[in-house]
């Protein structure tokens, strides 16, 4: 079970679970803990399961459109700004966009940061919650999950990445 994250935290490694966190929310808080110190690693595990407020077509045309503007009518080499598709990717370019990331500082608060789709099995530390980003439960709630949002998005690479968990699941040993 998690606990909320501590006001002060000196240093180390903090392990935040991202579930049902409202992306950017969680966004501004990592940043703000990795801008203000230095001596402190965070890692996001459960990305994929963090929400995007907003109706699911609203949200999933602007993505969309972002990403065919700059493939088609401005950009036919596909070359230039790479727009992230996975959940994971998609949060990292989020944290990094509320990081001064062309400044030395801000790369390096970046590289502080670990951001995975499920909770890998080595991963040792308590897990933590973001209070102020947690979705508040209300009726007619309009939000979208970044795994969703990747899964309309981009169909074959979610495919394959379920298929991928699927087989991990049957090869895992059984814990009796």
């Amino acid at each position: 079970m998690s606990k909320p994250l501590p006001q002060r935290i000196e240093r180390g490694t903090v392990v935040i679970d991202a579930t049902n966190h409202v992306v950017g929310r969680l966004a501004s808080a990592i940043a703000k803990i990795l801008r203000d110190n230095k001596n402190i690693n965070v890692i996001v595990v459960n990305i994929d399961r963090a929400f995007i407020v907003g109706s699911r077509k609203m949200v999933v045309n602007w993505y969309a459109r972002k990403i065919s503007l700059w493939r088609t009518h401005y950009n036919p080499e596909k070359a230039g700004p790479k727009i992230p598709r996975r959940p994971d990717r998609i949060f990292k370019r989020v944290v990094r966009d509320m990081l001064p990331y062309k400044q030395k500082e801000g790369r390096l608060a970046l590289k502080r940061l670990r951001v995975f789709m499920a909770m890998p099995p080595d991963l040792k530390g308590e897990l933590y919650y973001v209070p102020e980003a947690l979705t508040k439960p209300r009726p007619l709630y309009k939000a979208v999950t970044l795994e969703e949002l990747w899964r309309l998005i981009d169909p074959k690479a979610w495919g394959r990445w379920k298929e991928a968990q699927m087989l991990s699941e049957k090869l895992k040993p059984s814990t009796r």
